[in-house]
This record gives C-alpha cells, structure tokens and sequence, in this order.
C-alpha cells in the first residue's frame, strides 16, 4: 500500500510538471493595482532558457535583477495562490515589474541605496534561499510572501540556485546545491557593508543544505566570518542528515546567534526524503533536542500546525495560525534571545532546554484571542 501511494505521488507530481513550464515567467505591468506590491531583490546563478527566463541550467555568471511581485489582497495568509499560464491580477502572485543590476557592482549599489532609503530602524535585510523542486518564479513569490504576511520591515533578497523544478529532480537539486555554494558565498560577502542594520539568512529545505555547506566553506577560509556577517540564520524544514548537520555545525567556529531549527515530525516531504536516502534522520523533522544539546541552537516544533500535507513542508510560513502566533509582537525575537525566559518574556511555548540547545514546542492553543 506504501509502495503504491508513493507511485501515485511521484505519477501526480510528473502529471502536473508536464501540464505547464516551470520556467515560464513574464513580467505583467497590467496588474492596475490590484494587488499589493512587495520589492525583492534576485541574485541567480540560474541559466537563461532560449525564450529569456531563467531555467535549471547552470550559469558560471551570477544574474542580478530587482523585481516587484503583486500579492493578491484577497487571499488566506499563508497562501500562494499561482497560475503558470492564467494568472490573474488580483488572484494570482504576479511578477509586476523587473529591472536588471549591472553586475555585482549594480547589485552593491542598489542594495545600499534601498537600504539608506529606510528609516535606521529599519535597515534590516532577509535573504531567503529556496528549496528542492522550486522554479525561478517559486522562489521570488515565497520571499515576497514571507515578508508580506509577516509584515517585514527593511529589504527582501532572494538567492535562486538552479533546481530542476521538478519532482524526480532530486538528485540534480543536490548537485546544484553543490554548484550554488560560491555563488551564495559572494552574495553574502557582497551584502557586508551595505548598510543593513540586521541580516538573517533563512534557508528551506535543501536550501537549508546550500546554507550550511556555505557557512562551513567560508568559516574554513575566513574562521568566524559567518558569525560577523550574519544576525541570525533561520532554517526551514531543512533536508539534511542529523548527522552531517552536526558535523557541518561543528566546522563553523561560531554560529551566528540566533540560530532557529523549524521542525515538524508529519513532514510528508522529510518522511519521503529519509526513505530515498536510507532512512537517514533529517533535520526537520527531529523529534527531541538531545541529539543537538552541544550546539547553540533553537528548535522550534510546529508538528501542531502541520494540519494539511501542502503545508507540511512549510508550516512556518503557510500556516496561518502559526503565522498568527509568530507575529506576536517581538515574541519571536525576545524567545530567541532568552531562550530560558521564553515562556514568561517571549514567544509562548512548552520549553526544553538540553545543555546548550533550548526546544520550544507549539500549539494552536497558545493563540492570544
């Protein structure tokens, strides 16, 4: 029975891969104001596909776009309603406008004159790294979607590693992660000196990987620049083996602080991945925080929120009462900073806390009414 509802989902996912192309992206003007417009900054090492958009080619040249995406006014929080052929202005998540950087130097520029254009308390930048089976489009409306429901101040950059799009692509999306890390690793360095007031890095899914790998190949070169350049690292559902995570955190001398663990334990996509790869424990669906206790880390366990298997794989910011719950004020911020005290000062929640590490467990039933 196991065997055949894993045939009908992988069957399902090349049905709906075949229905429409994953790299078709237009820039539609014509939104007339009907949806509200989130800014978001596109660093890509995608290469361009013979009509012009960006595909799951590899490029040794690093793109560089600013792009406004249109967000459906009437819409649940948490969703992400999109149409690859139909969209809809108003209904759908549209790309409204786009302009290319020239060049890294274009990318520094911008970026430190949208930066100085906010008020100093809000000079913060989110750079978010997409996971497995993404398209280029995917990607940039998840960022958009992220800072928009969440109500984040400060900038949006969005670092698109070439996935194949696809859901046998697995095996192309873990070498490409491997390819990306350079790219990824420049960007970061790029953005040092811009101006930000804060920068936290948030990875999902295999992009979580690409973060790691990223942060540990730099640490080795440079020890202790993650911890410099970053104010905090938020991983997603992340797709990687408990073990090699450890191993990963381990190389980097200092981790950047905070440093937040989403997890769920009915991850459908995790439970999946864990098969393909020898039943291996993954990260993001770790179900006690002993295996961590030696690092400074926060896992946040959302299993509670976890109702649909679409938003399993993305609870954090699909749910909508987790969406809710997390944009409590600063709860969030002051749960990270004093882990030990969450309960009382920060965001509220069941806390474990196991040596350095600290588990803080969810529940719809902590909503503030």
């Amino acid at each position: 029975m196991r065997l055949f509802l894993l045939l009908r989902f992988l069957i399902l996912g090349l049905v709906l891969a075949g229905c429409a192309d994953p790299t078709y992206a237009p820039v539609r003007p014509d939104t007339g104001g009907m949806g509200d417009i989130q800014g978001v900054i596109v660093v890509t090492n995608r290469a361009r596909t013979g009509d012009g958009f960006y595909g799951s080619g590899r490029s040794d040249v690093m793109s560089y776009q600013a792009v406004d995406v249109s967000i459906p006014r009437d819409r649940a929080m948490g969703s992400l309603p999109v149409s690859i052929r139909n969209a809809k202005p108003g209904q759908h998540f549209l790309i409204s406008g786009s302009r290319g950087l020239s060049g890294r130097d274009g990318f520094r520029t911008d970026l430190r004159q949208g930066l100085s254009a906010l008020p100093g308390d809000e000079r913060d930048l989110l750079i978010f790294v997409h996971g497995y089976n993404n398209s280029y489009s995917d990607g940039i409306y998840r960022t958009a979607q992220l800072m928009h429901d969440f109500d984040v101040k400060g900038l949006a950059l969005h670092y698109s590693w070439p996935s194949a799009a696809h859901p046998l692509g697995y095996s192309h999306d873990r070498d490409s992660l491997l390819f990306a890390r350079d790219g990824l690793e420049a960007m970061l360095r790029d953005v040092a000196g811009t101006g930000a007031r804060n920068v936290v890095l948030v990875g999902h899914s295999l992009g979580a990987m690409l973060v790691m790998e990223t942060l540990r190949q730099m640490d080795i070169r440079d020890p202790g620049l993650p911890d410099r350049l970053l104010n905090g690292v938020v991983l997603i559902s992340p797709d990687i083996d408990v073990d090699l995570f450890r191993a990963q955190a381990h190389r980097i001398r200092t981790l950047p602080e905070p440093f937040a663990i989403f997890t769920s334990r009915k991850d459908r996509a995790l439970q999946l991945s864990s098969r393909v790869n020898g039943k291996s424990e993954r990260l993001g669906s770790l179900s006690q925080a002993e295996e961590l206790a030696d690092l400074n880390v926060t896992v946040v366990d959302v299993t509670a929120f976890s109702t649909t298997m679409a938003q399993s794989h993305f609870t954090a910011g699909s749910s909508p009462g987790l969406i809710a719950l997390l944009s409590q004020g600063r709860a969030l911020d002051q749960t990270f900073a004093t882990p030990n005290r969450a309960t009382r000062a920060g965001l509220p929640g069941v806390v474990v806390t196991v040596r350095n590490a600290t588990q803080v467990i969810l529940s719809p039933g902590l909503l503030r009414n």
